[in-house]
């Protein structure tokens, strides 16, 4: 090969080694550009991942980028996922909420990642019930493990609706509940048993209102005794005076009518 030759390959090598590092330059601008502070952004097999593992976030970033895959938010001080907190995440495939402080997860939190989201972990919190209408129209695999849930029908219709992680199913254990004899007990165990906390909760409901009509048909019966021993009260007085009258005699209809 000729001095000519080797000069040009090399120049072709080194002129394609600036193109690459120039590209890896411009991703790499690109991604700390639009990366939550904090948080590191990179690119996992082509695809967005936002690590913000252990960052002593209090709360969700506003600035994710759109186009995130994978969001890592564990094991930070999270307490609230508000509504609408990932409406923009529509490429969004695994969502890590474990290790928080999460109490309160709100109706439309999870609002416009229902058809991509794959996994949904949501572990080792604080949450004591969640409203149904907050997975149930997600397809992701949810976990709910190693939280303080009150057993009761709120819980119950949960489970029934959504898809949970087999594998942390077990570690779903009631902490409270609206039976005592629960508390401690692996909640779809309970349910597998036969259990049905909404009967449960249906006689209760029963029950008071049985109560509460008892209560009126009482009030009301009271109330007719008392009229109808007053009117009788007042008819017996009323005759006495007709009869206390010297110069009147009181006609026999009147009597019979006063009786």
């Amino acid at each position: 090969m000729s001095t000519m030759s080797l000069a040009h390959t090399a120049s072709s090598f080194a002129h394609l080694c600036s193109m690459r590092v120039f590209f890896c330059l411009l991703l790499c601008i690109t991604l700390c550009a639009s990366c939550p502070r904090l948080c590191q952004c990179t690119d996992h097999s082509g695809a967005m991942a936002v690590l913000c593992s252990s960052k002593h976030l209090e709360e969700i970033p506003k600035d994710i980028p759109k186009d995130a895959v994978f969001l890592k938010l564990d094991a930070n001080k999270i307490t609230q996922i508000p509504n609408n907190a990932f409406k923009h995440l529509h490429h969004l495939e695994e969502l890590d909420l474990s290790r928080n402080a999460i109490q309160k997860i709100d109706t439309a939190a999870f609002r416009g990642m229902a058809d991509g989201l794959r996994t949904l972990d949501l572990s080792n919190n604080l949450i004591q019930s969640i409203p149904k209408e907050a997975l149930v129209k997600l397809n992701a695999k949810i976990r709910l493990a190693n939280n303080p849930w009150h057993c009761a029908c709120a819980l119950q219709e949960v489970l029934w609706e959504v898809k949970l992680d087999p594998e942390a199913v077990n570690e779903i254990t009631c902490q409270t509940s609206v039976r005592e004899e629960y508390v401690g007990q692996p909640f779809v165990q309970v349910l597998d048993s036969g259990v049905n906390f909404c009967n449960i909760h249906q006689k209760t409901t029963d029950v008071a209102m049985f109560i509460t009509m008892f209560g009126w048909l009482a009030m009301v019966i009271t109330y007719v005794v008392y009229y109808v021993r007053h009117n009788q009260e007042d008819a017996r007085k009323h005759l006495e005076y007709l009869k206390s009258l010297p110069s009147t005699q009181v006609p026999k209809e009147t009597m019979s009518t006063v009786l």
